[in-house]
């Protein structure tokens, strides 16, 4: 087959940039006999033909593997290789705190099922990513701390039990910050989690080695747990959809403590219907977890059944206004979700901005982490099993643990009793803010209350992330779910949160869905593409020349521009040479952006200043930066004295 036509056949829709940087991976790094060989990793045993499972959504996986296109170990090999080259390898995401010792093994069992015509659903077969503080019977779960390195619980989750059942395969479990305790996804385990759409930028957490990984396509779907924001500040960051559940939706028996009371599990996923099939997977009563009584008589939420792309019509949504600031570092994230907050409007809903009444007053002292993680951890470790440590204190004293968290852990361990009357006046608190929410939403008529899931973009990695609007579903037990709303000017990406009345979960799911639809949010990161031969994609190699239209005018300089673009690493090697130009008359090279929307036509980059005739190195680009090279926005410019205003302008245009 010609290459172009297997990219063509393998990629289908994908975009015509993607499609070309693998035909150009194919060309130079191994010759045509190559595309032969394309995503071969991704074939089963028997020879079926190439799957891709970068950015496939659990539909287009559960079809590959009834058409016989792919295997379930196939799967497996194919996510294992994506991790292989991107999460030690390119941007390094450090989002994998160690991969499951029998996934083909697990896969193999569940192929053979299949061939013996059992399929359990739409799980069957799928690989799944876990948090690190999903307890797991057959690997172990140690909250990212170097304390429980070793610790193998003595059987699954309630969440973990059902994926079984449901036939998900566990493919790896992913780093956190350390015991949950923080928003950075740092660990003494699994050290700094970086996010993939910019990987000097935070990942945000504590979930954030789930939600990078599912947005880099390590897995199908995965699972996180948020006790203030961690699934939804995770989902916001990397362009994923997901919900924190309204409290006992679902059971958080062998998930690691933080606090009983805000403690909440579930997936993170790159579509809502991917969403939608591992929530009916998860959810359910237990036994086990006194909050899931709630569900008791309860009808299941059903998902999928509820999905509907008409369901914003005749939906009254108040945007709360004071989260949604039009100025300084807030604007950019205020922009795109008010572009999305429009569409909603375009599709039937009305939006109103609205203002809950002392809202700073009723958040205020709500928050019960302080008053239960040292607690709830002490008597998680107690638990059969045999854990090596037995207190956070221990933990501190041994000094197994990452410096970032000494402060937290110190002032949690030495606090001393709990305050049993300051901790129920806080949960008094919790239930007033609760009930305040409701009321309002009564009053006004609301469906569904939107702001930005964070307030500003993803904070530099060692910078502390701030914008946090997570207390107002955390606090008041109330769903809430953080669904994409696109990319801010800076290339990154940002959502929008709905929070609706309790158990109103599966009509939240519902109205993302029809916002998916609606704005079509998902852009996979330009730094984990698909593989090319099961490996990342060699650099990709263009070149530049020309005169800017000067020829045969005095003075009229020509500028030679030799690129190497490594997308897994985001870093451009330049080698830039003139002609015709003498240093006196140089003033300079740089990058220029031909401006586009809210991006400024300006220089991003200078190469060589005065004097200067040529320019070699190499550069790391933003986000933003990379767009804007392979959206064919960026100019290579030559500045002269003769020409101070420019004297050549060259398109780069990575792609051909």
């Amino acid at each position: 087959m010609e290459p172009d036509k297997a990219v063509t056949q393998i990629l289908g829709a994908r975009s015509l940039i993607t499609r070309r940087l693998i035909l150009w991976g194919l060309v130079f790094a191994a010759g045509a006999a190559s595309a032969a060989r394309l995503s071969a990793q991704t074939a089963d045993a028997a020879g079926s033909a190439p799957f891709e499972v970068w950015e496939a959504s659990i539909p287009e996986l559960q079809a590959a593997l009834e058409s016989g296109r792919v295997s379930s170990i196939g799967l497996v090999d194919a996510y294992f290789a994506r991790i292989a080259a991107y999460d030690r390898e390119g941007p390094t995401l450090n989002a994998i705190i160690r991969l499951h010792p029998t996934a083909r093994e697990q896969a193999r069992r569940l192929d053979a099922e299949r061939a013996a015509g059992r399929v359990r659903g739409p799980l069957h077969g799928i690989p799944i990513l876990l948090k690190d503080n999903y307890d797991t019977f057959d690997m172990p779960t140690a909250g990212s701390t170097v304390t429980l390195a070793g610790w193998t619980p003595p059987d699954d989750a309630f969440q973990v039990r059902k994926l079984r059942e449901a036939g998900a395969i566990i493919l790896a479990k992913t780093n956190m910050h350390e015991l949950a305790a923080g928003i950075t996804s740092i660990s003494s385990l699994g050290g700094q989690t970086r996010n993939p759409y910019d990987p000097a930028r935070n990942p945000g957490g504590s979930s954030g080695g789930t939600g990078a990984a599912v947005a880099a396509s390590f897995g199908a779907v995965g699972w996180g747990s948020d006790t203030c924001g961690s699934i939804r500040i995770p989902s916001s960051v990397h362009n994923l959809v997901g919900l924190r559940p309204t409290k006992g939706l679902s059971s958080i028996d062998g998930l690691i403590p933080l606090s009983h009371t805000q403690d909440t599990g579930g997936p993170l996923a790159r579509s809502v219907v991917d969403l939608a099939i591992a929530l009916d997977a998860t959810v359910g009563a237990d036994a086990a977890d006194p909050a899931t009584e709630a569900m008791r008589g309860r009808e299941p939420a059903g998902f999928q059944a509820a999905l509907d792309a008409g369901s914003l019509a005749g939906a009254r949504i108040g945007a709360l206004s004071e989260w949604l600031s039009d100025s300084g570092a807030e604007a950019p994230v205020t922009a795109t979700v008010r572009a999305a907050l429009d569409a909603m409007a375009a599709a039937g809903a009305e939006i109103v901005d609205l203002e809950i009444p002392e809202q700073d007053s009723l958040l205020a002292n709500t928050g019960v982490i302080g008053h239960e993680f040292a607690v709830d951890l002490a008597e998680y470790l107690a638990a059969p099993g045999g854990a090596p440590v037995a207190s956070l204190g221990e933990i501190v004293e041994l000094g197994l643990h990452h410096e970032q968290l000494d402060g937290t852990f110190r002032r949690r361990s030495e606090a001393g009793p709990r305050d049993e009357a300051a901790y129920a006046e806080t949960l008094e608190r919790q239930a007033a803010l609760r009930e305040a929410i409701v009321a309002f939403m009564d009053a006004e008529g609301l469906d569904a209350i939107a702001y930005p899931t964070l307030r500003r973009d993803p904070a530099p990695i060692g910078s502390p992330p701030v914008g946090g609007t997570c207390q107002l579903a955390a606090h008041s037990g109330l769903p809430a779910i953080s669904a994409p709303a696109g990319f801010t000017r800076t290339g990154m990406p940002t959502g929008v949160e709905l929070i609706g009345r309790p158990f109103d979960d599966a009509r939240l799911v519902s109205f993302a869905y029809a916002l998916e639809r609606a704005i079509e949010p998902r852009r996979a990161p330009r730094r984990t593409p698909p593989l090319v031969d099961g490996r990342a994609p060699e650099p990709l190699r263009f070149s530049v020349v020309g005169d800017g239209g000067w020829a045969g005018r005095p003075a009229a300089p020509r500028l030679h521009g030799s690129f190497s673009l490594d997308l897994p690493r985001g870093t451009l090697r330049y080698l830039i040479s003139t002609s015709g130009l003498g240093p006196a008359n140089a003033h300079a090279i740089v990058l220029q952006r031909r401006g586009s929307g809210t991006r400024p036509n300006a220089v991003v980059r200078r190469l060589s200043g005065p004097g200067h005739t040529s320019a070699e190195g190499t550069l790391t680009l933003s986000a933003a930066d990379l767009d804007d090279l392979l959206a064919g926005r960026i100019e290579l410019a030559l500045y002269t004295a003769a020409r101070p205003r420019g004297a050549v302008r060259l398109v780069l245009s990575p792609e051909g």
